[in-house]
């Protein structure tokens, strides 16, 4: 906060020459000298980069088994300081810890990289993030604080899983079996949605529950958006058509299973409605199979997931999301105009009409978000 915001609030009436006073004596014991931190880290970045350098132009000349000897070594030593002093660092500074179990799960996952280089590995990949995840998911899981944390994890359970599928569905003609196999495992990272519903109450480290609450949502909703964009285009491919169906269905039950657990165990308006999204996106993606090549009915099913999403925001109130799902409706309506001008209205006049629709639709979501959208709330 700066000291000319202040005078001006001042200067305003809206604070007394006292609580100006203090504001500013907040300020300058508080004060942080970026410029200085700009330095050191440009000197810490600079030392980096050297020692990276001088590491790079001897790589050939370390044995293999040294290389992954100093790695592993590095990775014990940083999770022995973690377990002592823990802690004691999150008292101080919980993003340091964060920042310590995220270097120690990279590092991680760096090794089985270097371990596939130096031995020439074959593996595919799913299998040494599966084997990090093993190892390095219950360090995640029992000290992560933030969001790096909670992403990692995250994205490293859907890597896995999305190698994995598509390891399993190289064979020309997949059974059914195999397609349900996959939509199950594909939708596992809907599953640590409840686990930290059930846990965000009860642990000291809310944060990092809701952060990977928040996050399983998110892929859910994503996972949905994209099987109804996929099918307003046509690409599931109707020779294909039922495996991909019994594929998002397996991954739809999942949605619908987790969904239901984060309602019950997280009561309340907030956690209803984080887990009707979840179930929402789950039906929505097990019905967008059967919407494939239909161009209109996929965009409204995708329409109406959104409007779901919406609907839920205004009855926490969630203000964030309730905009974002109004501007992703009219984007995807805005884009369905086009697809209706480009296979239907092929004359000047339909393409006058389609130009203003587009318009209408941007004024209709302006308006739609100043009356209606929410105060401020809490986050899903």
């Amino acid at each position: 906060m700066s000291a000319r915001k202040i005078a001006e609030w001042h200067a305003a009436g809206l604070i007394d020459a006292a609580t100006r006073d203090r504001l500013l004596a907040h300020e300058a014991a508080h004060a942080r000298p970026l410029l200085i931190w700009a330095v050191w880290g440009i000197g810490a970045l600079a030392i980096g980069l050297g020692l990276i350098s001088l590491i790079a132009a001897n790589w050939e000349a370390i044995p293999p088994a040294l290389r992954l000897g100093i790695h592993l070594a590095l990775i014990a030593v940083l999770i022995g300081l973690l377990l002592a002093r823990e802690a004691r660092l999150a008292a101080r500074s919980p993003w340091a810890a964060e920042a310590l179990v995220f270097v120690i799960a990279a590092l991680g996952l760096t090794f089985f990289g270097l371990l596939g280089q130096a031995y020439q590995s074959a593996a595919p990949l799913w299998q040494p993030l599966g084997l990090w995840l093993a190892l390095f998911a219950p360090l995640m899981l029992l000290m992560g604080r933030g969001w790096p944390v909670a992403l990692a994890l995250v994205g490293g359970l859907a890597w896995c899983a999305w190698d994995y599928a598509g390891a399993a569905l190289s064979p020309d003609e997949p059974g059914a079996a195999l397609r349900l196999w996959v939509g199950l495992a594909t939708a596992a990272p809907l599953l640590l949605a409840p686990l930290a519903a059930a846990l965000r109450a009860r642990s000291a480290r809310s944060t990092f529950w809701r952060r990977l609450e928040q996050l399983a949502l998110a892929y859910g909703v994503a996972g949905a958006s994209l099987a109804c964009a996929v099918a307003s285009a046509g690409e599931l491919g109707r020779e294909e058509m039922r495996g991909t169906a019994i594929q998002l269905l397996a991954s739809g039950v999942i949605a619908l299973i987790a969904g239901g657990a984060v309602a019950a165990l997280r009561p309340g308006t907030s956690g209803r409605m984080a887990g009707a999204i979840i179930a929402g996106a789950g039906l929505a993606a097990a019905l967008a199979a059967f919407a494939n090549g239909h161009t209109v009915p996929a965009a409204a099913l995708f329409m109406a997931l959104w409007a779901g999403i919406a609907a839920a925001a205004l009855a926490v109130p969630w203000r964030g999301v309730f905009q974002l799902a109004v501007g992703v409706i009219a984007a995807r309506l805005i884009i369905l105009s086009f697809e209706l001008a480009a296979d239907l209205l092929t004359s000047g006049l339909g393409l006058i009409l389609a130009g203003l629709m587009v318009l209408g639709i941007a004024w209709l979501a302006v308006r739609v978000s100043q009356r209606l959208a929410p105060a401020a709330g809490d986050e899903p």
